[in-house]
């Protein structure tokens, strides 16, 4: 990428910044139903700017606490805890991408995606939603951070929050509303809260 392409991308990022800042002057909070606030990440990847990428990240977690986040943005969110050497971050925000999409990591990894009979009630759970996810082991700059994915899904860590996930979600494909449905939701909620509360505490 040259340095004027670099420079480009830099000015869209700011542009982006300076439309969500301007909304919260104008009506003390953010709308954004346009979702301009999930554009930056991809950006700070393609110029590999890492640093600026957390600076962004600390910044939409203060805004918007409260957003689930879209599977590729929580992607690169892992990316850049990996590359600026925040590896237990690193860890649990690919377990936070793993539950919004149980596909994408091995996607990028370039694993086959093979579908599971399991409760997938947002489109961005399916594995359809996978197979357009665009980041790949093979580019280049991703080869260290694809290296390192490897090994953390590979885990005894990960496989055993991944199979309880899987077997709650298993669970909730065919149980209808009532106690058992909402006790099965609550230790879901608990098994994400857990890993939240473990990254809260690291950043």
């Amino acid at each position: 990428m040259t340095e004027k392409q670099q420079q480009r991308i830099k000015d869209k990022i700011k542009a982006i910044r300076k439309v969500l800042a301007d909304e919260r002057r104008r009506f003390g909070g953010y709308d954004d139903s346009r979702g301009r606030r999930y554009m930056p990440p991809a950006l700070y990847l393609q110029i590999q700017d890492y640093s600026g990428a957390m600076t962004y990240f600390r910044w939409f977690a203060k805004n918007f606490p409260d957003d689930i986040g879209l599977p590729e943005v929580l992607f690169v969110w892992t990316v850049a805890l990996f590359k600026t050497k925040k590896l237990k971050e690193a860890e649990l925000k690919a377990t936070q991408t793993f539950f919004s999409n149980t596909y994408v990591l091995d996607k990028f990894l370039g694993l086959a995606i093979e579908p599971i009979e399991k409760d997938e009630f947002i489109s961005l759970a399916r594995p359809e939603y996978a197979e357009y996810f665009s980041y790949s082991h093979e580019q280049k700059d991703l080869q260290d951070f694809a290296d390192w994915l490897s090994g953390f899904l590979s885990s005894d860590k990960f496989k055993a929050i991944a199979h309880e996930f899987i077997r709650l979600q298993q669970l909730l494909l065919h149980e209808s509303p009532g106690p058992v449905r909402d006790q099965l939701l609550k230790q879901v909620r608990e098994l994400q809260a857990g890993v939240a509360s473990q990254l809260s505490t690291k950043q």
